[in-house]
């Protein structure tokens, strides 16, 4: 006898804590974080944070203030700076594989989107992959809280 399927975690259990990861924090996970404070119902806990934070990059600041989203007082901060156990849903946004994207211990929802880096795009196209990428960042944010608030 087969097991029922079941629908994702996130169907049923919307994430109350919620921390982005990346790298550096400084552009997916930023943007996922100002998605999430726009999205997520408002007592939901959103954070953002990597394990070599190297500050906002000016491109995630201006691709989110195109869709009327401002990022530009959110922080670049460590992992450790952050009550990150406290989460309950981790969300790593590193494309470049485990061995860059940082590992995160303890009893929560992992969950994984493998997105390029748009700072590594030719200087010429970044704004660009920024787009694409803050636009798959958007879909996928709204989808951790179907129906809103």
């Amino acid at each position: 006898m087969t097991e029922p399927l079941t629908p994702d975690a996130f169907v049923t259990r919307p994430p109350d804590k919620v921390l982005f990861l990346c790298l550096h924090n400084s552009s997916r996970s930023q943007i996922a974080e100002g998605f999430a404070r726009k999205l997520a119902p408002s007592r939901v806990t959103v954070m953002s944070a990597g394990t070599e934070p190297r500050g906002v990059n000016p491109h995630a600041i201006t691709v989110m203030g195109e869709v009327g989203i401002d990022i530009s007082a959110q922080l670049s901060q460590h992992v450790h700076d952050l009550p990150w156990s406290e989460a309950d849903t981790v969300v790593t946004l590193c494309g470049e594989g485990a061995e860059v994207c940082p590992a995160v211990a303890g009893d929560v929802r992992r969950v994984h989107w493998p997105l390029p880096d748009p700072t590594q795009a030719p200087a010429e196209k970044q704004l660009d992959v920024f787009r694409e990428v803050r636009d798959e960042i958007r879909w996928r944010v709204a989808s951790l809280w179907p129906g809103g608030e």
